[in-house]
């Protein structure tokens, strides 16, 4: 039986410096779900964020640290790729949604990731 090709991460606009603040501990939770989308599936504290791009396969990352939540945002969208989108610490305190900057900054992201891949990947 042939073993999948781990699939490689492209990391959008500043995520992976945002993602290197976080807190140690968070750092190593990012990395694992991250690694996971990597080789085909889906880590336990990912969850779909379907509705914000349409038909994008947008999952967001969450992970709990000394009372403040961290979010990384990545796409399983383009099938020769991982695309990380956004990490960020929610400041907001009211309710669980995504603050709009934060929305607005992944479809924008999302938007450069599409461009990206055709130009580098859909003709191979």
């Amino acid at each position: 039986m042939k073993k999948a090709m781990k699939k490689p991460l492209i990391w959008v606009g500043s995520s992976k410096e945002d993602l290197k603040k976080f807190p140690g501990e968070v750092k190593d939770a990012m990395g694992y779900s991250l690694h996971v989308a990597q080789n085909g599936g889906k880590s336990d504290n990912a969850k779909p964020l379907n509705s914000m791009v349409k038909g994008g396969r947008v999952f967001e990352v969450l992970d709990d640290h000394k009372g403040d939540t961290y979010r990384a945002v990545y796409t399983v969208r383009f099938g020769k790729v991982i695309y990380v989108l956004h990490a960020f610490k929610k400041k907001s305190t009211k309710g669980i949604s995504t603050p709009r900057p934060d929305v607005e900054l992944i479809k924008a992201r999302y938007k450069r990731a599409e461009e990206h891949y055709k130009t580098n990947y859909s003709s191979k």
